[in-house]
């Protein structure tokens, strides 16, 4: 796992296979969120109120979501994702699904479906283009008891994924994706939150966004949180070790870290976070939030580490590497949005391609580690083809994809190159991309016709 011509890309995927697979300003139009493609409910804004019992392993309260409808169709109904509960489905008899919700108001719901992990909500009146709404709900959050993105070890508890939030209808129709074991099903518009977690002094809670901790009820606390133009919101509690320090470029680093992680391993990560996030920023354009927390443990490995916007899991080890793959997904799935269900090698592949740029590496292992087993096979293939492919899929998405960009750039050259990804980053910020849209951002940055490179990589879309 050092760092060798075996390059940042390999460094990663051995990471992943040791578990279980896991100052650019943004134009006024992706501010809004115009780079979304008219999806919709358009710029959501989810409040939530929630309780921690003793422990920090399951949380109750209210949840409300506001959002709009910028498409040119009346809106008749919302998705609640309830991602939480894609492991263990529906439970079974006296073990019901991890994450519910009830008292719905502002429409009517139906039963779970999907796995239930989307619960349709029947607006009362249609909300026409222009129009906002409101729709509330109880929500009832248990951790469950295994070591997970959304689960505990020991006395602490990681809650990724497990906030409700919205589904999306774009010009393909509401995305209802099933929960995938490989790779991740998430397709959300970056939304606004304001989160209070109420919970037990005794527990550190790292979450998205800014926090700020103030005493509660005797023997607690009150952690409220608020974070801008995000896709989601995850938060962990537990008796957690912590520091703060500050990058050159004024970005807050919170590291966070269970006690047996070793101390060397939490300085390496510490580090390279802070040079990351400025690193990363001054390619694709600057981090845009105060803050960001960075949760460690050496006892990771079973699940690898996971990207949140405004805060990361990472499996600590003595190199650090996997910190900078997780915050550079803070641009490629946080601030350049993608469907992840459908094309995870948008953010994947420009992620482990990014850790390569920050560690000097060419790509020059692709020689050794690309390879292809079958027709079907391309960087562009979704998360459910990969997902029952089985173990070994992060070969394809994650080394394969990285090879891609790297090859592009011997294309248009390093310079071109650079350019043209602060270029697609700005038109994309906020917003959602495509292949098709990377596509045309690669050929507008040359004269040369990429067709072929697009067919020799096997980068593929619906019409070629």
């Amino acid at each position: 796992m050092k760092r060798t011509g075996r390059g940042f890309a390999a460094l990663v995927l051995s990471a992943l296979l040791a578990g279980t697979g896991l100052g650019v300003p943004a134009s006024a139009a992706a501010v809004t969120g115009a780079g979304d493609g008219g999806a919709a409910p358009s710029r959501p804004s989810y409040g939530a109120d929630l309780r921690a019992d003793a422990t920090g392993g399951r949380w109750t309260g209210r949840e409300t979501v506001t959002f709009g409808n910028r498409s040119a169709e009346p809106l008749r109904e919302v998705y609640i994702r309830l991602w939480g509960n894609g492991t263990d489905g529906c439970g079974i008899p006296g073990k019901p699904s991890p994450v519910r919700i009830d008292r719905v108001t502002g429409g009517t719901a139906d039963a779970p479906s999907v796995g239930c992990t989307a619960v349709r909500i029947a607006l009362p009146a249609p909300l026409p283009p222009g129009g906002r709404a409101t729709v509330g709900f109880d929500v009832s959050i248990t951790v469950p008891d295994r070591l997970h993105r959304f689960g505990r070890d020991g006395d602490h508890r990681y809650l990724g994924n497990a906030l409700p939030v919205l589904a999306v209808r774009d010009a393909q129709g509401w995305h209802l994706d099933p929960h995938v074991d490989r790779g991740e099903s998430y397709y959300t518009l970056a939304s606004d939150f304001r989160v209070t977690l109420d919970h037990p002094t005794g527990l550190r809670v790292p979450a998205t966004g800014t926090t700020t901790t103030r005493p509660g009820a005797p023997g607690r606390s009150v952690t409220t949180s608020t974070a801008r133009q995000v896709r989601d919101f995850a938060w962990a509690a537990g008796p957690f070790r912590s520091g703060t320090a500050t990058s050159p470029g004024g970005v807050t680093v919170r590291a966070y870290w269970t006690d047996g992680t070793p101390d060397a391993w939490v300085e390496t990560a510490r580090a390279e976070a802070l040079r990351a996030i400025d690193d990363l920023g001054k390619r694709f354009g600057r981090y845009p939030y105060r803050e960001v927390d960075v949760v460690l443990s050496d006892r990771f490995a079973p699940i690898g580490s996971m990207e949140f916007p405004g805060l990361v899991l990472v499996w600590a080890d003595e190199w650090g590497g996997a910190v900078v793959h997780e915050l550079a997904h803070q641009w490629w799935y946080g601030i350049v949005g993608n469907d992840e269900y459908a094309s995870p090698w948008l953010d994947e592949s420009f992620a482990v391609y990014s850790g390569d740029l920050l560690v000097g590496d060419d790509g020059a292992y692709c020689a050794e580690f690309v390879r292809w087993e079958n027709d079907t096979q391309a960087v562009t293939n979704s998360s459910g083809y990969w997902d029952a492919y089985g173990p070994g899929w992060s070969r394809f998405v994650y080394t394969n994809g990285a090879c891609v960009l790297h090859d592009l750039e011997k294309v248009l050259g390093s310079r071109a190159m650079a350019a043209m990804l602060r270029e697609y980053v700005r038109d994309h910020w906020y917003g959602v991309s495509t292949t098709a849209a990377f596509q045309r951002a690669a050929q507008a940055a040359t004269t040369t016709d990429l067709t072929s490179f697009w067919r020799e990589h096997r980068v593929r879309t619906a019409t070629s």
